[in-house]
């Protein structure tokens, strides 16, 4: 009897915790905890009032573009009178005369069409190029491929200031300074580096079983980066077409040195006119605006490549 008494005590306890947490209830978050400095930056930022501030930030930031587009639609006379703000009140000062001097001038529409064919070889070339020399780092074995790529990543850090002038007395030995060539080949080499850095690292991230599949089946390197690579890479390499096009398309220090009148482009002649008529700030916000919209253009139309290219890695 003593001895079935202290099995049953020695058991009951055990029943009586056992039914204890069968019954009760799952602890609670604890009171008083702590959040971290990144959760409360997360909570913070995700409010009303920051996104109510950053829209004003946003309006405030526009002004000055907003203001130049109604400067480039007011004649010189209503900007040298007024400002800007006032065609809020008087929208008859709108006026395309600004642009219709602009496209009816013979060297800013030669120059336009010289921007075009300055851009868009440099962007084809530097795509095309950076391509292939991306998947051959990427994925094909071949003397001194690690060691040429230290040499592509090196170049990255080297300014194009510090090649003007070599390269100018090489271009004009060559007898093409001055002309849209040079200019297309100066672009070409200095776009490289980042194009070959940028596709190789995505190339990189395709699967191995993916190429070993298609070798298997007896594909070579070609059929492998026009049928795989090429395909799987369009969000990157749209992303690296756009920003080579407006890099190209805005730059001015380049065509100020390696082109002549006659093959300058739109940058450089909105920048001889108003060298020629003064700071005439009609002609300015009109040529501004003038270079802005092909550049528009062509972000918009890739704008869903740009947009894929930059959620490439969140997804596995």
């Amino acid at each position: 009897m003593m001895t079935a008494q202290v099995q049953d005590k020695a058991i009951r306890p055990d029943s009586e915790g056992a039914g204890r947490r069968g019954g009760a209830k799952p602890p609670g978050p604890v009171k008083g905890r702590k959040q971290s400095i990144g959760s409360r930056i997360v909570r913070v930022a995700s409010s009303g009032v920051v996104h109510a501030i950053l829209v004003i930030v946003a309006v405030f930031w526009l002004v000055p573009t907003i203001g130049l587009l109604l400067t480039s639609f007011r004649t010189a006379g209503d900007n040298a009178s007024s400002g800007w703000w006032t065609v809020l009140t008087k929208p008859a000062e709108l006026t395309l005369e600004n642009y219709g001097n602009l496209l009816t001038n013979p060297t800013i529409t030669g120059s336009f069409f010289n921007t075009i064919i300055i851009a868009v070889p440099t962007t084809l070339l530097v795509v095309i190029i950076g391509a292939l020399a991306a998947y051959a780092f990427a994925w094909m074995r071949f003397p001194g491929r690690d060691w040429l790529f230290i040499a592509v990543i090196v170049l990255l850090a080297v300014p194009l200031q510090v090649a003007l002038i070599p390269l100018a007395r090489l271009f004009g030995a060559m007898g093409i300074f001055g002309s849209v060539v040079g200019v297309i080949l100066f672009h070409t080499a200095f776009g490289l580096p980042f194009a070959i850095f940028l596709l190789r690292n995505f190339f990189s991230q395709v699967p191995e079983e993916l190429l070993e599949a298609a070798r298997i089946d007896g594909a070579r390197d070609w059929l492998i980066f026009f049928k795989i690579m090429l395909p799987l890479g369009l969000p990157a390499i749209a992303s690296l077409a756009i920003f080579q096009f407006l890099w190209t398309w805005n730059d001015m220090l380049v065509a100020l040195i390696f082109t002549n009148t006659d093959s300058q482009p739109l940058t450089v002649a909105i920048q001889s006119q108003l060298r020629q008529f003064g700071a005439n700030i009609d002609v300015l916000s009109a040529g501004a605006f003038l270079s802005m919209v092909v550049p528009l253009i062509v972000f918009f139309a890739f704008q869903r490549y740009f947009v894929q290219a930059l959620l490439a890695g969140s997804q596995k």
